[in-house]
């Protein structure tokens, strides 16, 4: 997410340290999956299990079977994988990771991730010789695929980020994975029509990201995109009814504040 760095939790997002760490991600190699190699994420699984049994204080407990779940999967080379399989890889290190560092802040009574030093610009996971953040991870990686899916599937351990998936997402199922996550992410929340008032209120989310599903062919981009392009854009994720008045009345678009408290919502 856009304040993942350079966040000042009294004023808010800094957009140009969070600019920055998305240029600098670009350094990084570019994903090149084309193998046919099978990943397990059972560690990941066991952790969401609890989870969604026995809420997101577990993740005090859970600090050590996250980072074991990333020494496992720091062992593969995602290139050696499918191009689902690697970026279910990568959403799925991502995830870990955000988790982890709210195991930090729950085990520290912080009020939220950002608290934690360093949360997504520190170093996280070493694959395949490269050292990365977790900034690193999303802007380097996970949006060089360029599905703008993923920002309804990756989580950040705050109140207002999308509802974590309580599996693993996996190459066989990536498709329907990140479908079922967008249409879950605005339908919970992300997305409201206010018909009335002819308003379309949107997760902040699509105001940092949204030119990424304008123009996902650039993704990452930092170009940003108009609203109303960005509402009809992501339109085809909400109901039927919703999608046919955002595609020919074009309403008023309205960002939501973004919660940056600790929690993490999962189902």
């Amino acid at each position: 997410m856009l304040g993942h760095v350079g966040v000042s939790m009294s004023k808010g997002p800094n957009p140009l340290r969070a600019g920055w760490n998305m240029v600098y991600a670009l350094r990084l190699r570019t994903p090149g999956p084309g193998g046919s190699r099978g990943i397990d994420h059972t560690e990941l699984a066991s952790v969401l299990t609890r989870m969604r049994e026995h809420g997101t204080r577990t993740l005090k407990d859970a600090v050590p079977d996250l980072a074991a779940y990333r020494d496992h999967v720091e062992r593969t080379d995602p290139d050696t994988l499918s191009p689902d399989g690697a970026l279910a890889y990568w959403i799925n290190l991502y995830n870990a990771g955000a988790l982890h560092r709210a195991g930090q802040a729950f085990s520290n009574d912080l009020d939220s991730v950002l608290r934690v030093p360093g949360a997504f610009s520190a170093p996280w996971a070493t694959v395949a010789r490269e050292t990365l953040s977790l900034d690193d991870i999303e802007h380097g990686k996970i949006r060089r695929f360029g599905d703008p899916r993923i920002h309804g599937a990756l989580v950040c351990g705050s109140v207002s980020c999308p509802t974590l998936r309580s599996e693993p997402f996996e190459a066989e199922r990536l498709d329907a994975q990140l479908d079922d996550q967008m249409r879950s992410f605005l339908a919970g929340g992300g997305a409201r029509l206010d018909r009335a008032n002819h308003t379309l209120h949107v997760t902040r989310v699509l105001k940092w990201y949204g030119a990424d599903f304008v123009r996902p062919s650039s993704m990452p981009t930092l170009i940003p995109a108009r609203s109303a392009d960005i509402a009809v854009a992501v339109s085809s994720w909400l109901s039927p009814e919703d999608a046919l008045y955002v595609e020919e009345r074009r309403p008023r678009v309205v960002f939501a504040p973004y919660d940056w408290a600790l929690g993490c919502s999962i189902a």
